[in-house]
């Protein structure tokens, strides 16, 4: 239990379950908000406690419908400040427009930018994130950013499996980085699969790098959002002579149809973590592995000092 008389815990709409876990690993209740809409849809914020010289901490992930999500946080910012709170620590499970890092195209924007100025401007003084889809995102903050991963948790897990000939497997060459670290945990090889995109949320497996026929493929995303590019990578490893796969990811969005499509007979099991909320009527195959233990833990060392990193087996994500 911990015992901080200045440390609040208060929860968006998003993940209330999320925000519930962490406040008890803590020990300590989670605050009362009250979160409600006008007839408009404009967003109300009320906390229902004092919060005065208080390090607050605000568990809301950026998931659908995120812009909904996106503006209720920035209003609880906002009221937070104007209610003196000594600090305001947001607790981005999932960073939402994280994809949307870089500009691909002319006259794009660089949205995860826009996200970090807005946070920054309204008030928040430290964010607390997991798995960001590009790493460099940390950079577009003028303040602290606790960067954590799941890869431990995921890998713990899979180790419980006692799979047979595991071989990882990234999707594409940029969670290449990711599927290595995965693959040094389990002491196994790893692949990379090359695709192209013809369209947002589309993509065609043009190339295989490794030998994965034989083995149990353990495909590792850091988010799934349709599931059409992970079916299109398990049917490709499948034609290669591969067994059913694992599939592994930290943000499970599942926009659409995506449960049901992921719901497939060739995947064994998928295994993803609460930073998003998902529905109580999934499918057995899916496997929830939780983050509170982790963000508890953080918000812990956030509050007494400490390094964020003793939270990991290796360092970096």
């Amino acid at each position: 239990m911990y015992s901080s008389s200045k440390l609040r815990i208060f929860s968006g709409s998003s993940n209330p379950l999320l925000a519930s876990k962490i406040a008890d690993h803590l020990g300590v209740p989670l605050g009362k908000i009250k979160l409600s809409r006008f007839k408009s849809g404009e967003v109300y914020v009320h906390y229902e406690e004092t919060i005065r010289n208080c390090d607050v901490f605000l568990v809301q992930s950026l998931s659908h419908p995120i812009n909904d999500y996106f503006v209720e946080l920035l209003v609880m910012i906002d009221a937070a400040k104007r209610a003196s709170a000594r600090t305001i620590n947001v607790v981005l499970p999932y960073y939402g427009y994280a994809r949307q890092e870089r500009k691909a195209a002319p006259r794009e924007p660089i949205s995860a930018k826009m996200v970090a100025d807005v946070l920054t401007t309204v008030g928040a003084h430290r964010i607390v994130t997991i798995d960001l889809h590009a790493p460099a995102i940390q950079g577009f903050f003028d303040i602290p950013v606790d960067h954590l991963t799941a890869l431990d948790l995921i890998s713990d897990y899979l180790k419980s499996k006692d799979i047979r000939n595991p071989v990882v497997v990234s999707p594409d060459a940029g969670r290449a980085s990711t599927a290595e670290k995965l693959a040094n945990q389990l002491d196994c090889s790893f692949a990379i699969m090359i695709k192209k995109r013809p369209a947002h949320n589309e993509s065609v497996i043009t190339h295989v790098i490794g030998d994965v026929e034989g083995c149990t493929p353990i495909i590792i995303e850091d988010m799934i959002d349709t599931g059409t590019t992970i079916v299109n990578v398990v049917e490709g490893l499948k034609e290669r002579g591969a067994e059913d796969p694992y599939v592994c990811a930290t943000h499970p969005l599942f926009s659409g149809p995506a449960l049901q499509r992921l719901d497939h007979p060739s995947i064994k099991e998928v295994v993803v973590t609460d930073s998003i909320l998902l529905p109580e009527d999934r499918a057995s195959r899916f496997k929830v592995i939780s983050v509170a233990p982790m963000l508890a833990e953080a918000t812990r060392i956030i509050m007494e000092g400490g390094s964020i990193s003793t939270l990991f087996k290796t360092q970096g994500v």
